[in-house]
């Protein structure tokens, strides 16, 4: 008799796994059931996101973020946003979010904490001065080793930055890209290196008028910083997400998103 109440009890036990199992997958293992919550900085630069409002769905990473929300079956109204920093973004442990977008570039170092998606965009780095540096005529990649030159933290730019420029000074790290352009203004600093997008928002935004972008950096495979969607390690999303972006490459969503919002202004390549 005890030997089949613990038989009962142990089918009991499995057929409530299984219901978890099938609940999970109905509801695609998203942390709210029948929502899916994206993650994005605090505050969202321009042009990724209008405003600092991802919810308005204007900005690359908005629109982008709302197309793979759309092909995962969710409407707008079902998506939901929080906001997240970038280093806990990519660190590992769980997670209150199912995607997190804000220009995470795919590193072999990040896949071993969180799940990369597919790119969705490749850029490259730009260098930013003030209108009055001495670099802000800079032609070359040679013409910049002189340069103090500052980079957000947990960002690809250092490695660009000594990889390509190997300025004459270690380049300085800074909690935020804010801070390195408060920096650039007070005159701490010669220049910022950042992304392309990003370089076009500090100089029309942040320093209103009063600054260049020197150029964009030729870097020597010349593929650019893939960006990508950042998932829970092993998210039962990930492969979903993928096949997301590559119908939306397919189509050409992506491009048309890029083209509306990064518009070409002419910053030259240096070499």
């Amino acid at each position: 008799m005890l030997r089949i109440a613990k038989i009962t009890a142990l089918l009991a036990a499995s057929a409530l796994a299984l219901v978890g199992c099938a609940n999970s997958d109905a509801t695609g293992g998203t942390v709210t059931e029948g929502k899916l919550t994206i993650a994005t900085g605090e505050p969202a630069y321009e042009p990724w996101v209008v405003d600092n409002k991802p919810e308005s769905g204007e900005g690359f990473e908005a629109a982008v973020a709302y197309a793979v929300a759309e092909k995962l079956g969710y409407k707008k109204e079902d998506v939901k946003w929080v906001r997240e920093t970038f280093e806990g973004s990519i660190a590992p442990g769980e997670k209150n979010w199912d995607l997190n977008i804000q220009q995470f570039s795919i590193t072999e170092e990040r896949k071993k904490a969180v799940d990369l998606s597919k790119p969705y965009y490749t850029t490259t780095q730009a260098v930013v001065a003030a209108n009055s540096s001495s670099f802000a005529s800079a032609k070359s990649l040679a013409e910049l080793k002189g340069a103090t030159i500052g980079v957000a933290v947990g960002t690809t730019s250092k490695e660009v930055v000594t990889k390509n420029i190997a300025p004459l000074k270690e380049a300085q790290v800074f909690n935020t890209l804010e801070d390195a352009v408060a920096a650039l203004q007070a005159g701490n600093i010669d220049a910022v290196v950042t992304d392309l997008p990003g370089a076009f928002y500090v100089r029309d935004a942040q320093l209103e008028g009063d600054g260049v972008i020197i150029g964009q950096i030729d870097t020597a495979d010349a593929k650019g910083d893939e960006l990508a969607f950042v998932l829970p390690k092993d998210s039962a999303l990930t492969a979903k997400v993928n096949t997301a972006l590559e119908a939306l490459a397919a189509d050409g969503t992506l491009d048309r998103l890029a083209k509306k919002w990064f518009a070409e202004h002419g910053a030259p390549v240096l070499k």
